[in-house]
């Protein structure tokens, strides 16, 4: 399916945020048939700035994030075995990933030879109601700042939740929906931040509560809730009812040690996103539910991408609502609600999830 003219503008502006100018090289990487559309719209798109395009479209597709198959395994890619695609990649000044890399070690090596790499695998109406904004990437940076000085993260809910992290292991992982940064990694739509705590230095309990969404890999609200305690930087036990079930069998259907280890831990800022999302659109792989606007994303499995050394296939990316968070017991959010003033943002909140009625 051809590219519309208007899909061609919209990844226009986007590469424009990204800094492509005249003289650059664009690699488009893709796998099979998939999103043909995508990649002729961004090639035209780099046609129009002076930039030079080309397609990396490998014959063989290690997964698909089409409809609702939410299920697929990271970390590894048939660009793997293909040496002459991946030097191509190296060699761009910027790579647009249509296929998912993230977790693999040919993403890393790409950006270590200096590319900068931007995921875009969302349905396009979304890309387009959720496109990034200046002001989300300087909260974002604001966010970054305060999580990346802090030595320790507690988060509590009043479900039950009370976890505490030590920090300063890994750096603050940053996603605004574009890069301009040598070697930086973005995905469009986003608008979040993450980092780690150390190796065995996250302890206490947390509860995912009613209506917080298990995005990766059930794309599902939460109906009941599940307690996970935590010990050392390790799942030691999950209880509750059907949600719990359903993710002790996922986890131990990898067979892997590794599974029980606690990855990435953050917060969204994108204003544009609603939690409600999930309820209607179920695509791809759920960035509105990863980055909406004061939610707590936690996050088991790998952590490579901080440069940790867990390279489990299993990963669950969970976030939850009206949470609060503390970095060295300062707050940043308080039941869900920003009450940092740099980091609040104007947006609808009629029928907030947070809101109550009688």
């Amino acid at each position: 399916m051809a590219a519309s003219s208007t899909f061609v503008d919209l990844c226009e502006k986007e590469l424009k945020l990204c800094g492509v100018k005249e003289g650059e090289t664009v690699a488009v990487l893709s796998q099979l048939d998939e999103r043909i559309d995508y990649a002729d719209a961004f090639m035209a798109a780099a046609r129009k700035l002076g930039a030079t395009p080309f397609n990396v479209r490998l014959p063989e597709a290690s997964t698909s994030l089409l409809g609702d198959a939410g299920a697929w395994t990271v970390g590894e890619t048939p660009l793997a075995d293909n040496v002459p695609a991946l030097e191509s990649l190296k060699s761009a000044d910027i790579v647009i990933d249509l296929m998912f890399l993230l977790f693999s070690k040919e993403q890393l090596e790409i950006q270590e030879a200096g590319s900068r790499m931007l995921l875009c695998v969302e349905p396009i109406d979304n890309l387009q109601r959720l496109f990034p904004t200046q002001d989300q990437r300087r909260r974002v940076e604001v966010s970054e700042e305060l999580l990346g000085n802090a030595k320790s993260l507690r988060i509590t809910n009043h479900a039950g939740t009370d976890v505490v992290y030590q920090l300063g292991s890994f750096p603050v992982m940053t996603e605004y929906g574009f890069t301009d940064t040598p070697g930086r990694w973005d995905h469009w739509p986003s608008g979040f931040l993450f980092t780690g705590g150390s190796d065995d230095g996250v302890d206490g309990k947390v509860v995912v509560d009613r209506g917080d969404i298990v995005i990766t890999p059930f794309k599902k609200f939460v109906e009941d809730p599940v307690e996970l305690t935590i010990r050392q930087g390790r799942l030691e036990d999950v209880r509750g009812g059907f949600d719990a079930e359903l993710l002790r069998d996922y986890i131990a259907g990898f067979e892997d040690e590794k599974a029980y280890g606690i990855s990435h831990i953050g917060w969204g800022c994108n204003e544009k996103c609603r939690w409600s999302g999930l309820a209607n659109d179920r695509r791809s792989i759920g960035m509105e539910s990863r980055a909406f606007y004061g939610n707590t994303l936690f996050s088991t499995g790998p952590n490579q991408e901080l440069g940790g050394n867990n390279d489990t296939a299993c990963h669950i990316d969970i976030p939850m609502r009206n949470c609060s968070m503390y970095l060295d017991d300062e707050p940043v959010l308080v039941d869900g609600e920003f009450v940092v003033e740099d980091l609040k943002a104007s947006r609808s909140t009629f029928g907030s999830p947070s809101v109550t009625t009688a």
